[in-house]
């Protein structure tokens, strides 16, 4: 949770992690994204456009290599993490 996809550029984007889930037979991992634009709108849920029945869940075993929401599509090598 806090994990941030950022794509560079002009116009760039970033959505952010913001919950984690596990199930605790298969120990699958879903997790939920959300994004803003400028200057500081309403933060919104994103939609799962690739499963419906999941959504707005993302299964972590159906990234590969590749995360596609609504409007962006990101790399594995724009996640990103703030450590301090």
């Amino acid at each position: 949770i806090g994990d941030v996809f950022i794509k560079g550029g002009s116009p760039g984007h970033a959505v952010l992690v913001i919950d984690i889930a596990e199930n605790s037979t298969s120990k699958e991992k879903v997790f939920l994204l959300a994004q803003s634009y400028m200057p500081a709108q309403e933060t919104q849920i994103l939609k799962n456009p690739n499963n419906h029945e999941l959504s707005p869940w993302y299964a972590l075993s159906e990234i590969r290599g590749k995360l596609k929401t609504p409007e962006w599509t990101f790399s594995s090598k724009d996640l990103k993490r703030f450590e301090f």
